[in-house]
């Protein structure tokens, strides 16, 4: 909800602190960046130290977070606090799902995590449309507040959970911190690269550093005692099948959540609460596809069989947006905007329990934060990547990056005027552009996704796991 919603935030956040462009991208970007860097970290962190111990304390920085967000008086200050919620958001996630893997076996496991992924579904579901009311009713800063509250309840609540840890575990700092690196310099050199230039020597530098600490990473992890990355977790074929679906199945979501409310609101008119609603195409079957989903599973149906059809929904919606247009909008992408959703919803459901049914006991918490990185790091990346290539593609059809920006952010001319029609179309053909690039992606990462999981070779924690099974029975 934090994501979805604050996406339905981004014209009034622009409007009031008179912002657009990269710093406005950050409000989203920041706390997936954040959340990306951070949850691998959590998760080891709480494996080693307790996970109910990391839940509780990435709930009060959630809401710290979102409490300084609420008080911004700067768009710089907002992006800082985002990152500081994102944060947050990633230690309650990897502690979560490490809580969940270490206290339920088999199909008790599945609805588990089936449940975790409805929850996530609801406030994917109703972030944009509840947040689209408060902003009409108490303003932007109110739907802040409101993260604000939750994060406190949830913190204060977590208090009644059992205790769990890993007597073996540790931490890998040095991986941790290049990790953090990597993923930050690409992720500036890709928000700020259409604003300063793509030779720039700000924007050069930002994807040398990342090249250079993905590299040193790289062979940090080979030669560590405790690696971030579990060897045996990457060379795991039907591990990193599983992986890679729900990074397919997100890239394919979330530049759609995020960006799209903007063009409602912007091109078609629509207030922040009928944006939220129209959203609701998208973001309502994230709410109901996982349950259905793990129940089809435990009744028999192929795992397999139901995660390649939901990618294949999501490649299809994606490249049914090239329909998206000023006129009847909503009609034209409802099916388009119910598939991705379903996708997305179906990955949820059974995504996380498959791949964690791989993983021995004493990798829980870093297979658990592997997954959660894996999937915001892919979402943090959609967000810059898209938020690149739509405003590129702007600058080239208006030939004026500030203008791009502008209406990138929503701020087309008055409707009266000549520019407006230009700058529609302008934002509609690269919509079009832009949802081509995200189709093939996809589409290529689901042919990838089926040769893992459809021949899949059985690795040394998939023995490991059936041993510690065999031994329990």
């Amino acid at each position: 909800m934090s994501i979805s919603g604050t996406a339905i935030a981004l014209p009034n956040i622009a409007h009031d602190l008179s912002t657009s462009g990269s710093a406005l991208n950050w409000v989203v970007a920041g706390y997936n960046l954040a959340f990306a860097a951070m949850t691998l970290v959590a998760g080891a962190a709480a494996d080693r130290v307790g996970r109910r111990l990391i839940f509780i304390v990435a709930a009060s920085v959630f809401a710290a977070g979102f409490l300084a967000t609420a008080l911004a008086p700067t768009i710089l200050v907002l992006d800082i606090a985002r990152i500081i919620s994102g944060i947050g958001g990633a230690g309650v996630m990897a502690a979560g799902g490490a809580l969940l893997a270490s206290n339920y076996e088999g199909a008790a496991r599945n609805r588990a995590f089936a449940f975790m992924g409805t929850m996530a579904g609801v406030g994917i579901a109703m972030g944009p449309t509840l947040v689209g009311g408060l902003i009409s009713l108490t303003g932007w800063r109110g739907s802040f507040v409101a993260f604000a509250i939750l994060g406190a309840l949830i913190a204060c609540g977590a208090g009644r959970l059992q205790e769990s840890r890993s007597d073996h575990s540790s931490t890998d700092w040095i991986g941790s911190l290049l990790f953090v690196a990597t993923l930050s310099a690409f992720m500036f050199a890709l928000l700020e690269g259409p604003e300063v230039g793509w030779a720039h020597p700000m924007t050069v530098s930002a994807f040398a550093i990342g090249g250079a600490a993905s590299i040193v990473f790289v062979i940090a992890q080979r030669r560590s005692a405790a690696p971030v990355l579990a060897p045996e977790l990457v060379s795991e074929r039907g591990f990193m099948g599983w992986c890679l679906a729900t990074l397919t199945t997100s890239i394919g979501f979330l530049g759609t959540l995020v960006f799209l409310p903007t063009y409602l609101q912007a091109v078609a008119g629509n207030t922040p609460a009928m944006a939220g609603l129209t959203m609701l195409l998208l973001t309502a079957p994230v709410l109901v596809a996982p349950i259905i989903a793990v129940t089809l599973v435990n009744r028999g149906i192929s795992a397999q069989l139901l995660i390649l059809t939901a990618l294949a929904f999501v490649v299809i919606g994606n490249f049914g947006l090239l329909l998206l247009g000023p006129e009847n909008t909503t009609p034209l992408v409802a099916i388009p905007l119910l598939l991705i959703g379903v996708g997305m919803g179906t990955s949820f459901g059974i995504t996380d329990g498959q791949a964690m049914s791989l993983v021995p006991a004493r990798l829980v918490g870093t297979a658990a934060g592997f997954l959660n990185t894996l999937r915001g790091a892919a979402e943090a990346l959609v967000i810059a990547v898209f938020s690149a290539m739509l405003l590129g593609f702007l600058t080239i059809q208006l030939d004026d990056s500030g203008r791009a920006s502008n209406v990138a952010a929503g701020d087309l001319s008055a409707a009266t005027d000549r520019g407006y029609n230009v700058e529609v179309d302008a934002f509609t053909a690269s919509w079009h552009l832009t949802q081509i690039g995200i189709g093939a992606v996809c589409l290529l990462l689901s042919i990838v996704v089926a040769i893992l999981l459809v021949v899949p070779t059985r690795g040394s924690i998939t023995e490991e796991r059936a041993h510690h099974v065999c031994e329990i029975g």
